[in-house]
């Protein structure tokens, strides 16, 4: 077969790793022939490719970020979009796709399998927030980012008997804050999944500062307060259509510092989680998606995502992986909020 690979959505590490596996398993054992879309679904809707075989993937297991390019391209917002998609692999003589990608890529791999086109998917997102899948390449990157981040903020914060209130990604789900919060010891973490007091959040902040240590908060992007809106940069929206996030720390911080006549400030940490080499557990968990997912591809599996379930890399169907968002249950937060303030 020729098959055609894509990276869509946000950037993440292991991604290279996943382009790896595939094209070296598919090429050494199966003697399949590959073709790189470039720049996530733009690639396919307008023809644009480059090449990819073993050469091409050699030395890119460490690296960051996608050598394929991505973008945020919705084809079911473009007039013929579907239909442009269609021509384009077969001009190519493209019999398959593997669609490497958050919830937004694969809602759009599971729409065009209905549609008759042979797509497997690979789940990417830092946030790890698809369903189906417990753990996806990228997570444990922007954790222990996000992590030392923290370990560094501790020591400047109490030198200056400060509040550092330190915002991370994650969109409507929490994983990375509450993964980041409480392996770097944070004294107050708050989620997506919960709307938070303000007022509770300052006596939380006044306690630390009464053990003579100084407080770190951290907040995922998508945090609400109890009788607030979400902090936009505005109200535009991409083609998935999703609002642009951010800003709920630098809010935050004000309202500390006028609460408790300490001073706060902000630290967002934006796209360093993003960035850099992968870890080993994301370097080995891409690597071992994308060896299934080219079994599924020389199989004819199509419709499918492989997913990690326990220590297993499983093949469940597209639509039950984007069916809805995986967030963090409030047990698991229940587990955190023994440590604030402490």
């Amino acid at each position: 077969m020729r098959i055609g690979v894509l990276t869509g959505g946000g950037d993440c590490p292991g991604l290279n790793a996943v382009i790896r596996a595939v094209v070296r398993k598919g090429v050494a054992t199966y003697g399949h022939e590959f073709v790189g879309f470039r720049d996530g679904w733009k690639g396919p809707l307008e023809g644009l490719t480059k090449p990819l075989g073993i050469a091409e993937v050699r030395g890119i297991l460490p690296r960051g970020g996608t050598i394929l390019g991505s973008s945020r391209t919705n084809p079911f917002k473009i007039e013929n979009g579907v239909q442009r998609i269609k021509e384009n692999l077969a001009a190519q003589g493209v019999d398959a796709l593997v669609a490497i990608g958050g919830e937004d890529t694969l809602g759009v791999a599971t729409k065009l399998h209905e549609l008759g086109v042979n797509v497997v998917g690979v789940p990417k997102t830092i946030d790890n927030d698809l369903g189906a899948t417990d753990y996806t390449f990228g997570f444990d990157t922007a954790v222990n980012i996000a992590m030392e981040a923290i370990d560094r903020l501790h020591t400047t914060a109490e030198s200056h008997h400060r509040t550092l209130v330190v915002e991370v990604m994650g969109r409507h789900a929490g994983w990375i804050a509450l993964h980041a919060g409480l392996a770097g010891g944070a004294n107050v973490i708050l989620l997506p999944e919960r709307q938070f007091d303000v007022d509770q959040v300052a006596g939380y902040v006044e306690k630390r500062f009464q053990h003579q240590y100084a407080p770190i908060v951290v907040v995922a992007e998508g945090a609400q307060p109890l009788d607030g809106q979400m902090v936009l940069h505005n109200q535009e929206l991409d083609s998935f259509g999703h609002v642009r996030l951010g800003g709920i720390g630098q809010w935050l911080a004000e309202q500390l510092e006028a609460k408790t006549g300490k001073e706060a400030r902000t630290v967002v940490l934006g796209h360093i989680q993003r960035g850099g080499t992968p870890t080993a557990f994301d370097r080995v968990l891409a690597t071992r998606l994308g060896l299934q997912a080219i079994d599924a591809v020389h199989e004819g599996d199509w419709g499918k995502m492989v997913a990690m379930q326990s220590t297993d890399i499983v093949r469940v169907p597209l639509a039950d992986a984007t069916a809805e968002l995986k967030t963090v249950p409030l047990e698991r937060y229940a587990e955190a909020e023994v440590f604030f303030g402490s």
